[in-house]
């Protein structure tokens, strides 16, 4: 017979304690699989979503996002500058390695006096909003102008008979602008020292032509005399030609035109050579060794920018005409071939 009862469903009271133990056991392994999974898929996800953070390595001093870059300026070429205010009057100093404040007067050559109030402390970490501001009792910022004088070049002229001379272009004295730092006692200046020097006009050379035309034989015949004309049409478009591109001789002026003349010549330099220097010097310092662009901070005699380029060629170059003109002719041979292909690329756009 068949029975018709319904099956007795377990309950957990009906459970043994050998069930017992097999589902606790079962749990405990699903639920180590499923936390581990959730734990891997943490990890892996966390990985995934972390953004690397951007290192900044370096920065134009001129960029307006400068102050976010860091504490200590380090721009591309490595170099830095720094504001230095003194008594009210400005200049950018250049270096580099600044670490604090007495390191950028240091570099400066500026020598405090025991009266003098700096701002902020010298043992203060320089960054590149670092204002350094001195105070000087007794003392002021006095401007003067300083007459550059002007050198006389000589040209070779074809037109011109030989030995005769002629005046081309008459020559004008420039103006140095140097911003002295004055200290007084009383109405007794005790000392004064040039804080900053920019050529406020430049000198123009005196320019003296220099005849070389002799005089053709004379024709003795038509045909000669036709012949004759021809060559010497073509003797004198010859001269004229070079003459074009003959810049003249010049007539060094000072120790530092003396030094910088003998120097060339001696090493393989020539007349043309000096005369490019004496121009383009003229032109952009006024053979003023710490002449500081007010706007840009380019310094020294060629107004390297920064001037601290000029350390290449000796850890003087603050203050050494030698060190300076040496980088100079390097700089121009090694962009524009010469001295005087740096000449040529200045008469053209009034900047090298």
């Amino acid at each position: 017979m068949t029975d018709h009862r319904a099956a007795k469903t377990p309950t957990l009271r009906s459970l043994s304690k050998r069930q017992w133990i097999k589902i606790c056991a079962g749990a405990a392994v699903i639920a180590s699989v499923v936390g581990g999974g959730l734990a891997t898929r943490g990890i892996y996800t966390q990985h995934h979503q972390q953004t690397p953070t951007a290192q900044v390595t370096a920065f134009s001093a001129t960029d307006s996002e400068a102050a976010s870059r860091g504490d200590v300026r380090t721009p591309l070429d490595g170099t830095s500058y720094v504001k230095v205010v003194v008594n009210g009057k400005s200049q950018n100093v250049f270096g580099t390695n600044f670490t604090d404040v007495k390191s950028v007067l240091d570099a400066a050559d500026i020598t405090l006096e025991p009266t003098d109030t700096v701002s902020p402390a010298l043992d203060q970490k320089v960054s590149e909003n670092t204002t350094i501001t001195i105070e000087r009792a007794d003392a002021k910022m006095q401007t003067v102008e300083q007459k550059v004088p002007f050198n006389t070049i000589r040209k070779e002229d074809p037109n011109l008979a030989k030995g005769e001379e002629k005046v081309e272009t008459e020559g004008q004295e420039g103006i140095l602008e140097n911003t002295n730092l004055v200290q007084m006692a009383g109405d007794k200046v005790v000392s004064s020292n040039t804080f900053t020097s920019w050529l406020k006009k430049a000198p123009v050379d005196k320019v003296i032509l220099v005849g070389t035309k002799t005089e053709a034989p004379k024709a003795t015949s038509n045909t000669n005399s036709s012949s004759n004309a021809n060559s010497s049409s073509n003797s004198n478009n010859s001269s004229s030609s070079a003459a074009s591109s003959n810049i003249g001789t010049t007539v060094p002026v000072g120790e530092m035109q003396q030094w910088a003349h003998d120097y060339l010549l001696a090493n393989g330099g020539t007349e043309a050579d000096f005369t490019a220097t004496v121009y383009i010097i003229g032109h952009e310092s006024g053979w003023s060794v710490s002449a500081t662009n007010p706007s840009s901070g380019a310094y020294g005699l060629p107004q390297a920018l920064p001037g601290s380029k000029m350390g290449s060629h000796g850890a003087d170059w603050a203050t050494n005409y030698q060190t300076q003109l040496r980088w100079f002719w390097d700089y121009c041979k090694s962009r524009y071939g010469s001295i005087q292909g740096a000449y040529a690329f200045w008469q053209a756009n009034h900047w090298y």
